[in-house]
């Protein structure tokens, strides 16, 4: 039976990835006249990537990574004026309002009647507790967990500590990478909604045969759960 129904935040919930495209777009015409775009992408990706150990995941240590790349592909060359530019779009990045995706609201607001809602996102604590404020959306989840990674370790202390049991506990998100596979691992289900856009570091293969449900929005989440 299903006690426990979880939720990503960050592109299950909400859309996020689309404003770190915006962004990263502005990046881009910021360093053009350096060199072109791939190779910007590519060394901005290196920097997250190599960064993450030390910011977490989140916009403040995506905003750090840009500045740290503009001086890296200038030479720092990059005047004071444009990495005022740079930190101008981590600002924006963190002031834009929170939209939550079609139907969210609704869907959440019938399986909270019906089951016990968690919230499980990874990021800065003040940025996800801010934009969970912002989506208007708190106030169905009993229990939220702002967490540094989302893997195996991860998900397994949190059912320890909220005495839940890996067979009753459903994971609905958009990432294979950190919402399904380490869930599946620990015996637990998971949902896999698609977003349109995912990060590169949250880009893997999916299993052969898929063994996990994927949807096409979260409005079809109700229907499947009846069905299990």
């Amino acid at each position: 039976m299903i006690r426990t129904l979880a939720f990503d935040a960050d592109d299950t919930l909400w859309h996020n990835e689309t404003h770190y495209a915006e962004t990263q777009e502005a990046f881009r015409a910021l360093l053009r006249q350096y060199h072109d775009d791939a190779w910007i992408d590519e060394r901005l990706h290196a920097t997250e990537m190599r960064n993450l150990s030390h910011y977490g995941y989140g916009i403040k240590g995506f905003t750090l990574s840009m500045i740290e790349t503009a001086l890296e592909l200038t030479e720092d060359r990059l005047d004071g004026v444009g990495i005022r530019q740079v930190v101008e779009l981590g600002k924006a990045m963190l002031a834009k309002p929170v939209e939550p995706l079609p139907g969210v609201a609704e869907v959440l607001r019938q399986l909270a009647g019906t089951h016990d809602l968690m919230l499980i996102t990874k990021g800065d604590l003040f940025d996800q507790e801010t934009k969970l404020v912002k989506s208007g959306l708190g106030g169905h989840f009993s229990k939220v967990e702002i967490v540094s990674e989302k893997d195996e370790a991860t998900y397994a202390a949190i059912l320890e500590r909220h005495g839940l049991a890996s067979e009753s506990f459903v994971m609905v998100g958009n990432s294979v990478k950190s919402d399904i596979l380490p869930v599946l691992a620990l015996g637990g289900r998971a949902v896999h909604i698609p977003y349109h856009l995912t990060w590169a570091h949250e880009v893997v293969a999916s299993p052969e045969g898929a063994p996990f449900p994927v949807l096409g929005s979260i409005q079809e989440l109700p229907n499947l759960l009846a069905s299990w």
